[in-house]
């Protein structure tokens, strides 16, 4: 699954409708053997809120997402709700020919950690696995961030990365939140509820379920320090080597 020579992306800060759109090419260029694995990272201008793939729009109150001047889009992956603001975002498309879910997970989130910790923290790996189907049922797990798959990456039993996949025959997309500041936990007030009781107690539960690298390190942290400590991770824990192609090129070769 892990090739040697992958390719490496930094898309600078996009909308949403580019960013994932991006993802969906990269796919369809990896699929048709022109590009081989590639790790990309970006940013979001404006910040925006993105939903999985068969998440419920009808909850969020759009309207007030637009007059706040964020954006709102529709992931091609599953998983729930992630703010995209302060924060580095991370996509990798690879084969994943033989590999579960998990196995897929636990191997990624291995390069990911590696490349967190580069900055100067030790970081783990959530170890259970939760009745999502249950979970989704309840309105308070509308947020990514207020619970935990297995494998995903914590810090002192709060997480940090937020991950979600999607398979198109055996090509995985894989792409993921890293927390850098505190702004994410302010997505419970764009939702449609009355309650404001229910909005803050969705608050502090993500309050106390995640944290952010600028928590973690006690300083600012950086979307270039992030990325560069990603791109060096990935190296180290596959030993793979990075070519580079201009964002144009491959818009290209999309197109």
């Amino acid at each position: 699954m892990i090739s040697r020579k992958w390719l490496f992306l930094n898309t600078g800060f996009r909308d949403g409708e580019f960013n994932m759109n991006f993802d969906r090419g990269l796919v369809y260029l990896f699929s048709k053997g022109k590009i081989g694995p590639v790790l990309r990272v970006y940013g979001w201008k404006p910040y925006t809120i993105s939903i999985g793939y068969n998440q419920d729009e009808s909850v969020f109150d759009l309207e007030k997402i637009k007059e706040a001047g964020f954006g709102f889009v529709r992931r091609p992956t599953g998983g729930r709700a992630v703010f995209h603001s302060e924060e580095l975002t991370y996509s990798i498309v690879v084969d994943a020919t033989g590999k579960t879910v998990l196995e897929v997970y636990d191997l990624l989130s291995r390069g990911i950690a590696r490349g967190l910790s580069l900055l100067g923290a030790k970081f783990e790996f959530e170890k259970s696995q939760p009745n999502f189907s249950k979970i989704y049922k309840q309105f308070s797990s509308i947020p990514c961030f207020a619970t935990s798959a297995k494998y995903e990456i914590h810090f002192a039993g709060r997480k940090v990365v937020g991950s979600a996949q999607r398979r198109y025959g055996d090509v995985v997309l894989q792409h993921g939140s890293i927390l850098i500041g505190e702004f994410h936990k302010k997505l419970p007030e764009f939702l449609k509820t009355d309650s404001p009781d229910l909005i803050e107690k969705m608050k502090s539960e993500i309050e106390k379920k995640t944290i952010c690298l600028n928590e973690i390190l006690g300083r600012s942290v950086s979307f270039e320090e992030v990325a560069d400590s990603l791109k060096r991770g990935f190296k180290i824990e596959y030993g793979i080597s990075f070519e580079e192609i201009s964002e144009t090129k491959l818009l290209e070769m999309i197109l």
